[in-house]
């Protein structure tokens, strides 16, 4: 596994939509927004493009420009504008060879967490779990826009990558120490991933999970998909971030927490919660790929060594 090369002030952005469109009118704060922490944006043509009402182009179109941005040897890193919908329908045609030999760096979250698996598992370089360009940097946070930068600017960037000490409470579920590769993202997208080709890494890993408005059944019918198709069996651990809007009308007291800890009651791993990473308004970077060591008895809640 392989770290792309760092971004610098001034290199170029690509920007993406895998998933969804964007409005024409939010074209120009997507541009400012990037340009306002150092990088120059170019944006793929197929932004506004609109296939079945909702995807930025159909999936051969969306494909295309990720593939085309990895090609281009202007191009130094590649950042997602938005999530949504539809990123499944593009994994075919994405050419992981080409992306393989040209290993940049990629950020996205939430329907790009297919992406975000494959150039990891089946490209080699570890990519990164981060704000998008309009769901968070026109609204850019303190410490999401912290955490970016700490991870993909070479300037900033430290060998160990340590989270206890932002600005929340870590929790733990089980106590333990643990050491693996980092997969995960979104838990709709990695229950559905089971059985294809693109099936998201478990063994050996540390799995990052989050969710964002679903009633707590769903995420119960996904959580338990998962410990059913035995991607807990051999996992190395289980981080839990954010899970935004989850409901459960019938007793409030019982939320995703609460669910995945009987999902996971019988498994002897560490397992921690409250990481700032999802759908909320503070969106913490995490490298997909990376060697991630969980260790909650020395208060080393979460590290990520960058090697």
């Amino acid at each position: 596994m392989i770290f792309p090369k760092k971004l610098r002030e001034g290199d170029k952005i690509g920007l993406v939509c895998p998933s969804s469109k964007i409005k024409a009118e939010d074209v120009i704060k997507c541009k400012e927004s990037v340009e306002k922490i150092g990088f120059e944006p170019v944006f793929a043509e197929n932004i506004n493009d609109t296939y079945a009402g909702y995807m930025a182009g159909d999936e051969k179109v969306r494909a295309y420009w990720i593939n085309k941005m990895f090609e281009d040897d202007e191009i130094d890193g590649i950042f997602c504008i938005r999530g949504g919908d539809g990123s499944s329908r593009i994994m075919q045609y994405l050419d992981y060879d080409l992306i393989s030999k040209n290993p940049k760096v990629f950020v996205g979250y939430s329907d790009v967490t297919n992406l975000l698996n494959a150039f990891s598992k089946d490209c080699g370089f570890v990519t990164y779990h981060g704000p998008m360009v309009l769901s968070n940097m026109i609204d850019f946070d303190e410490l999401s826009k912290e955490s970016l930068l700490r991870m993909v600017k070479e300037t900033n960037q430290d060998e160990i990558l340590n989270f206890k000490n932002a600005d929340y409470a870590i929790e733990i579920l089980r106590d333990g120490r643990a050491e693996g590769r980092l997969s995960g993202g979104n838990l709709s997208l990695l229950s559905a991933s089971v059985g294809t080709p693109y099936e998201f890494e478990s063994k050996n890993s540390i799995i990052f999970i989050e969710e964002i408005g679903e009633p707590l059944s769903k995420i119960d019918k996904w959580i338990y998909h998962l410990r059913n198709s035995g991607k807990f069996d051999e996992c190395a651990g289980v981080i839990l971030g954010q899970f935004t809007e989850i409901t459960n009308p019938d007793d409030e007291t019982f939320g995703a927490n609460e669910s995945i800890g009987d999902a996971l009651r019988n498994f002897d791993f560490p397992v921690v919660y409250n990481i700032q990473s999802g759908h909320g308004k503070s969106n913490l970077t995490l490298p997909i790929g990376a060697t991630c060591t969980i260790d909650t008895k020395s208060k080393e809640i979460l590290t990520f060594e960058c090697y």
